[in-house]
């Protein structure tokens, strides 16, 4: 299908200064260009737009030669790929020169820049990521993506297996998007398509699989979509471990329970972390940060031992160790894996103990141990260790006799009260 759909003219992202600057340079003297991809999509259907991808049928020299002219600053972040960065007004754009398959070899491509938008389009990877915009707002569909937007179905353009071919990462983002976008079941030809090359993901790099994975466990289905991909056994290659889907599902529910935005880390955790070196191999095998691996670690470290009934005083010694981040991952986890139900008030005040008491710094001191003989080195650090394990068994005093008694302890060779 081809032609002029609904405009998008009164919207505000479309009629952005920067953006109208960029579409009037590229659109005049014989070259076309528009808004495609995401943002037409989800302007579409009332979603927020948070990213602007431009294509032209300008070559990227000439998009350079006109950014120049227009006093715009030029980057060539992907100009063997026909892709150009415009900044304007210090927003970036990413302008991206037409493309068309002119041969096509097992899982490769030779690619040429075209002129056509129709080939353009039906280059891409599913129907709702084919749309385009002028700068006037006139939308064009090429491939079906409005009708499939408007039943909230998500297909392959073309042959699903061959478009799968072509990158095992739309595996991914087919669940990815069908989470986001979908309702129902997923296309039954996409599926099994997936399933057939799910022996591909393999070849993937640990990056691109984390970026996708943490974009789908946050989407508005991700548990439907994650359940599809467990009976279909993508989540056993893709995690390498027996994925907690039930635990998944609640953890969703408590954050929507409890107000908080969806955390993509916080969802992996429920979703493959059980014991610590469940940590370990998700760092390795989709290469976290060392601070997503911090997360996740800690959430595992004896999330069992902090059930809906553990004593204030616990409770206290868990945030002041943890921070209100750490804090609230071990308590939610926890929680996804108990009886209780989201809306749990027990639990519900246990979470929410950062906003009633913040943890004080601990009133011990180098120097206070110092000044009672204990010498600079691991004695001091040992004797700092012991003050603070008092400190905090004892719930946090803070009034200065009971301080300066546990520094004396600390300081001596006994250890301390409560130990």
């Amino acid at each position: 299908m081809s032609g002029l759909r609904p405009r998008l003219s009164d919207s505000a992202w479309l009629n952005d200064e920067a953006l109208q600057r960029i579409l009037a340079m590229l659109d005049r003297d014989g070259e076309e260009a528009r808004v495609v991809g995401g943002a037409v999509r989800n302007a579409m259907i009332g979603e927020p737009v948070r990213e602007v991808d431009i294509a032209t049928t300008a070559a990227p020299e000439e998009i350079i030669r006109r950014a120049q002219a227009a006093h715009l600053r030029a980057i060539p972040t992907g100009i063997e790929h026909g892709t150009v960065t415009l900044l304007a007004n210090g927003i970036p754009f990413e302008v991206t020169t037409l493309r068309e398959d002119v041969e096509t070899y097992g899982r490769k491509a030779r690619v040429a820049f075209g002129r056509d938008w129709q080939r353009d389009a039906e280059r891409r990877d599913f129907t709702i990521n084919a749309l385009s915009a002028s700068r006037d707002g006139a939308v064009y569909d090429y491939v079906g993506g409005l009708a499939d937007l408007d039943a909230r179905r998500l297909r392959f353009i073309g042959d699903p297996a061959a478009r799968i071919a072509e990158d095992y990462l739309r595996i991914l983002r087919f669940f990815r998007f069908h989470a986001a976008y979908g309702e129902g079941a997923p296309d039954a030809a996409a599926l099994h398509a997936c399933i057939e090359a799910r022996d591909g993901l393999r070849s993937l790099s640990r990056e691109r699989v984390r970026m996708e994975l943490l974009k789908l466990v946050v989407a508005r289905r991700a548990a439907e979509a994650l359940g599809v991909m467990g009976d279909a056994g993508l989540l056993v290659t893709i995690l390498g471990g027996v994925p907690y889907l039930s635990s998944f599902e609640k953890m969703a529910a408590i954050e929507a329970a409890v107000g908080e935005e969806p955390d993509a880390i916080r969802r992996l955790g429920a979703l493959a972390i059980f014991v610590s070196e469940d940590a370990d191999r998700l760092f390795e095998r989709l290469r976290l940060s060392n601070a997503e691996h911090g997360r996740l670690f800690a959430m595992a470290d004896g999330w069992w031992r902090n059930g809906g009934d553990i004593a204030p005083q616990t409770a206290r010694a868990l945030l002041y160790r943890l921070g209100a981040a750490g804090y609230a991952d071990r308590v939610m986890l926890s929680w996804t894996r108990s009886r209780d139900v989201p809306d749990n008030e027990r639990r519900q005040h246990l979470l929410a103990l950062p906003a009633r008491w913040q943890p004080p710094a601990c009133p011990i001191a180098a120097a206070d141990l110092m000044a009672r003989g204990v010498a600079k080195g691991p004695a001091l650090g040992a004797a700092l260790r012991r003050a603070e394990a008092a400190w905090i068994a004892a719930d946090f005093p803070s009034d200065p006799a009971t301080i300066a008694a546990m520094a004396d302890r600390a300081a001596g060779s006994s250890p301390p009260d409560n130990a």
